[in-house]
């Protein structure tokens, strides 16, 4: 039995910090899971640009609460779902991701959870399980599921490796050109025309 494994930021949504970046007028909040690989330095170099300036999740779910999906995220994912089960693997936090699966159509998503003071500062976080996405996979495999995998990002790589098929969708030409033996697609057709080959 398949199941299909997607990143959801850069793959189906937009990247969430990039637009807060551009909310605020904060550049430095612009840097993603595309540019840096370490996800704890990540995390920790957000959170102490957030406290210096004085910023948490009300903040953040307004800018939410404004970003859209891609365009033909929507009926790929749909399209994708009628044909076998799909899980989004993401390392975003349940308190971002809420709103953004209401307009995809409530698919299942596996992420992480923030730490929030009462006052609305983001003074931690908790990742689900170390490598979340590639130990999701691996889980999955064990019991009994082949998995075909996409993302974008770093982060991502390690999932799509260990499936028995995998795809960069939307990368970034660093990514493309350090991974040359993946496949890499811009439209969300051929993304889906690939995944359907080996279903």
């Amino acid at each position: 039995m398949n199941i299909v494994c997607l990143d959801m930021e850069g793959v189906l949504v937009p990247e969430i910090w990039i637009a807060f970046a551009e909310a605020t007028g904060i550049p430095e909040l612009r840097l993603t899971t595309r540019d840096e690989p370490d996800y704890d330095k990540l995390m920790r170099h957000r959170l102490a640009i957030l406290k210096e300036h004085g910023l948490g999740l009300p903040e953040i779910k307004r800018t939410i609460a404004g970003i859209g999906l891609m365009p033909g995220a929507k009926a790929f994912l749909d399209e994708l779902r009628s044909l076998t089960q799909v899980i989004i693997l993401s390392d975003t936090f349940e308190q971002f991701a809420t709103p953004l699966m209401e307009k995809l159509g409530w698919p299942t998503i596996f992420c992480n959870t923030l730490e929030v003071a009462e006052n609305g500062e983001i003074t931690g976080y908790r990742m689900r399980v170390a490598q979340s996405k590639l130990a999701t996979v691996k889980a999955l495999q064990s019991i009994g599921f082949e998995t075909v995998a996409a993302g974008d990002s770093f982060n991502d790589l390690g999932m799509i490796r260990a499936s028995k098929a995998g795809f960069l969708f939307k990368s970034t030409e660093a990514i493309r050109a350090a991974n040359p033996d993946l496949p890499a697609f811009e439209a969300y057709g051929d993304l889906l025309a690939a995944i359907k080959a080996v279903l």
